[in-house]
């Protein structure tokens, strides 16, 4: 029985990748082993772990406010190959910031809430911070959710914004923080 589920946070060539379409810098880059020590850790323990995939048309609307990136079916839009899902892990698309919009995450999330007598705790790792990762933390607290962000796994374009997501995420949404390293 399932006490937690981890949250990965569109970790995609066109943000990780140094050839990706926004990427997201050595910052980035510095995420992707903690980001791999957790999910392996979370496989071992048999805890759910669930892959946000932001995965765009190519006239998306959301092209008005950033580039085109993660457009269906591109090398920009796949997970990165270090961090791939296995088979019973779930791979939820997105076109939005939050991992909740016109997707079946809240669905996934009651169905494992439901053999529980409480809910589980959700970690989170990913990018960017500011944006996708907050976005999809302040859903979860708005759904009762306790949440965990892993400091050393979320990374962001802009570090000034990195640091304002974390302080936003702490004081308002009441978020544990953690590092890899912290993992039980």
């Amino acid at each position: 029985m399932a006490e937690r589920v981890l949250i990965v946070v569109d970790m995609l060539n066109d943000f990780v990748h140094p050839d990706g379409k926004l990427y997201c810098g050595q910052s980035a880059q510095a995420i992707i082993e903690p980001s791999r020590k957790i999910i392996e850790h979370f496989r071992a323990k048999k805890d759910p772990i669930i892959y946000l995939q932001d995965s765009h048309s190519p006239d998306d609307l959301e092209f008005q406010m950033f580039p085109p990136h993660a457009i269906k079916g591109t090398w920009g839009c796949a997970i990165i190959e270090e961090l791939s899902p296995r088979a019973g892990e779930a791979v939820v698309p997105k076109t939005r910031f939050s991992g909740f919009f016109r997707t079946d995450l809240e669905q996934r999330l009651e169905a494992i809430s439901s053999t529980l007598p409480h809910k589980p705790e959700v970690w989170v790792i990913g990018v960017c911070t500011s944006i996708c990762v907050m976005d999809t933390v302040a859903d979860l607290r708005n759904r009762d959710y306790p949440v965990v962000v892993v400091l050393d796994a979320v990374s962001d374009f802009d570090q000034e914004m990195h640091e304002c997501a974390l302080k936003r995420m702490e004081r308002v949404y009441k978020v544990k923080f953690v590092k890899s390293g912290e993992i039980v």
